[in-house]
């Protein structure tokens, strides 16, 4: 094999400030913990939400759920009514935490127990249900004796309800205490949940009266108590039963996926700590976030949105991660592909939002979804997770080269294609808007979905329709996309169409779109077919899709870099000069990692990789702030300073599969990698900044081929080889910042 490099023209600049280097720090960085006043732990659908001492208010976002729905809605441990007092608490895994306590100054039957003498330590493991471990050790010089109490309480609520804060009583609950099992049960019409609390293996048996369980407890000095408390999910008339397991990985079936993951994607090392780290992080939170997809008789695996609101299959978030973890497991996108296009829309449902061919938005399985009161069986109020869903068809074969999966996809393909003529453009002016029908459907529907993304200058609320800016390049991007695959099935009259509909859309979004005196986009079109002339982060995804004009590009980049907009961080979704503008809000001026990565990638494919670079330096810079180096799903963007930290966002979900993703495709756009497996090819173009001399990538898979590669700076000059291949591939390059070696 060949490896191919020629020189190419030199890159564009533009005047920045120098970054502050990651691997040059002077000291450890402080580590911000994101949603800070709790824990959370999942395993599949299951999940537990605390307060840090491991209590569970039913006033609060808290709760242990399975399927959507709350089991537990109220749990506190205490000694003789008393609380426990907080020594430590963190999650050891993804589905376990464990947390340690004292106790405070206790009255007891055998006098006052002074405080800080029993060591709590409780260890909670998700595994369908929650196994709970509870060990007393007495550090006391004389016998103590007292009451351990655990306060249960189960509200059944549908996690729609938890997240508004707008509990409603509903259905019947009724609760029995027989052999030392708890079970309570909560019924509505069909709808069916349970939870079944089962003390196991205690020193002392439990007893249960007034809403608690009870043990009497006698501890001698030095002397220990256990107990082990299962609690057993009903739902959907499946038995849930937890079990104790050890932190490693690979001991339960999620876990075994998740090793499996690890073990088959692409694997990163740099003698940059914190990139590597960063980088192993969001691996194992985009693999703890899989769901399983059959078809045939064959699994696959997509990605669900994020922990702990989102464990559903979500199509534009799952899209989305699914296209910016090609490098590194192209098979989230066959599972992501396959499981969206079985729940492909085939009627016009006002509803749910839907319309034939038409990707869903998000599907819940949880009371107001099962008796029909909230639209989400699926929802389809999205505007672009068709349009993309088209794009990752694309993508995902120009790097597995599946041509079973193009012809799997061939009829949701026309019927995604179909829907942009019929359906996305409704009112035939050339251009793609959405509007809400249904009652209870989302008021925006792009990306920014919060009902108050979407702001005029003067920071009023735009009312729908709305024809998004970067909804335009998508589309324009998708058809070029489509016309690939139709060559690729030998229908050339069918890829010219599609070709000659994008050239048509690139001439007229750029007359409508531009706005001249900014050297930039419009947010969108409104109702009135008039610009909506904000600046946000929108037009840096047109750079992405390529539907900007080289003339135009870079006035856009130095828009997108101006003190508004750019904070340090990264590009905020909304400019500071907007009256609306809030750093912490959820999407009027907030950072979003996702968002970033795509504004990096288009700034990357039109030859702008410095600025690309700075933009991956402000995220894995933030990244590294963040505990565990885990990217959240978004935060402040409140400016950097040199002594700064990135402020979250308190909401923020964490892991979030898209937010992981934008770490695997910042490194991608770092190395300019672009796969063609069909023609056995992949390109590579790398331009390493000065705060990541090195690089190198194992058991990357492009096609049939697996291949190692490594890349490194010399002085200024970008050096690659390939250091191992497996298969047949050619890796090539065609730019003068990076230079291959013979292989």
């Amino acid at each position: 094999m060949r490896m191919t490099y020629r020189f190419g023209t030199s890159v564009k600049h533009i005047n920045e400030a120098n970054p502050q280097k990651l691997n040059k720090k002077q000291t450890m960085p402080t580590k911000v913990p994101v949603n800070n006043e709790q824990i959370a732990i999942s395993d599949g659908s299951s999940f537990l939400v605390t307060a840090r001492d491991g209590s569970i208010s039913d006033r609060r976002v808290q709760g242990f759920f399975a399927r959507d729905t709350r089991l537990i809605s109220y749990y506190e441990i205490s000694l003789n009514r008393q609380p426990l007092q907080l020594l430590a608490s963190s999650t050891l895994t993804h589905r376990i935490a464990f947390y340690q306590f004292t106790n405070p100054e206790l009255l007891t039957v055998r006098g006052t127990l002074p405080s800080s003498r029993l060591i709590v330590a409780v260890r909670r493991d998700i595994l369908g249900g929650m196994h709970e471990d509870i060990d007393i050790t007495n550090h006391h010089l004389e016998r103590v004796e007292f009451q351990l109490m655990l306060a249960i309480r189960s509200d059944f609520a549908d996690i729609f309800q938890v997240k508004s804060k707008q509990l409603l009583a509903r259905g019947q609950i009724e609760t029995t205490w027989k052999d030392g099992v708890l079970t309570t049960e909560y019924r509505n019409g069909a709808f069916h949940r349970g939870i079944i609390t089962a003390p196991d293996g205690a020193t002392t048996p439990p007893r249960y009266a007034n809403g608690r369980l009870f043990f009497d407890i006698a501890l001698d000095p030095a002397e220990t108590w256990h107990a082990c408390i299962n609690f057993i999910a009903l739902v959907d008339g499946e038995v849930l039963e937890p079990k104790h397991t050890s932190a490693a990985t690979d001991v339960t079936a999620a876990g075994k996926v998740l090793t499996n993951f690890l073990d088959i994607s692409t694997q990163l090392q740099s003698s940059n700590r914190e990139v590597t780290e960063t980088y192993q992080q969001a691996l194992v939170d985009i693999g703890a976030l899989r769901i399983e997809v059959e078809e045939n008789g064959r699994s696959f695996w997509m990605p669900a949105a994020g922990m702990p609101w989102f464990v559903a299959v979500f199509g534009r978030d799952s899209i989305i991660a699914s296209l910016q973890a090609m490098a590194v497991s192209y098979e989230f996108g066959r599972g992501t592909l396959v499981k969206l296009a079985q729940l492909q829309a085939t009627e016009v449902d006002d509803w749910r939002d839907a319309q034939p061919g038409k990707i869903l938005h998000e599907i819940r399985q949880g009371e107001l979804a099962q008796l029909h009161e909230i639209p989400h069986t699926p929802y389809y109020g999205t505007v672009e997770a068709t349009i993309l869903w088209i794009i990752t068809l694309a993508e995902a074969y120009r790097w597995n080269t599946d041509f079973s999966m193009l012809n799997d996809c061939q009829v949701p393909l026309e019927r995604a294609l179909a829907w942009i003529d019929q359906y996305g453009d409704f009112d035939g002016d050339g251009f793609v808007e959405y509007v809400t029908r249904s009652q209870q459907g989302l008021r925006n529907q792009g990306w920014k979905d919060s009902g108050d993304s979407i702001v005029y200058p003067d920071g009023s609320q735009v009312d729908p329709p709305i024809a998004l800016c970067e909804v335009q390049g998508y589309v324009y991007d998708a058809w070029q996309r489509a016309a690939e695959i139709y060559e690729v099935w030998d229908q050339s009259d069918r890829a010219q169409k599609l070709r000659s509909k994008a050239h048509d859309l690139y001439q007229r979004f750029n007359d409508y779109f531009w706005l001249a005196d900014e050297g930039f986009y419009c947010l969108g079109l409104d109702s009135n077919k008039q610009q909506i002339q904000s600046i946000a982060s929108n037009p840096g995804h047109l750079l992405w899709s390529g539907i900007v004009p080289p003339e135009r590009a870079e006035p856009l980049v130095q828009r997108l870099f101006q003190p508004d907009l750019w904070c340090g961080w990264g590009v905020r979704t909304l400019s500071a000069k907007n009256p609306a503008y809030n750093p912490i809000s959820y999407q009027l001026g907030s950072v979003w990692p996702h968002d970033n990565s795509f504004i990096a990638a288009g700034l990357k494919r039109y030859g702008y990789h410095s600025q690309a670079n700075r933009v991956a330096e402000g995220i894995f810079a933030a990244a590294s702030y963040f505990e565990a180096g885990r990217m959240p799903e978004l935060f402040a963007g409140i400016e950097r300073q040199p002594e700064s930290f990135p402020v979250p966002y308190p909401d923020a979900n964490v892991p979030q599969a898209w937010a992981a993703g934008s770490i695997f495709l910042l490194i991608r756009t770092i190395l300019g990698l672009e796969a063609n497996a069909p023609q056995r090819k992949l390109r590579v173009r790398p331009t390493l900044p000065e705060w990541l001399p090195d690089l190198e990538l194992t058991n990357l898979a492009v096609g049939e081929a697996t291949v190692d590669l490594r890349f490194w700076r010399e002085d200024t000059k970008n050096r690659w080889e390939v250091t191992h291949l497996d298969g047949e591939l050619e890796v090539y390059t065609d730019d003068s910042e990076a230079n291959g070696t013979e292989f």
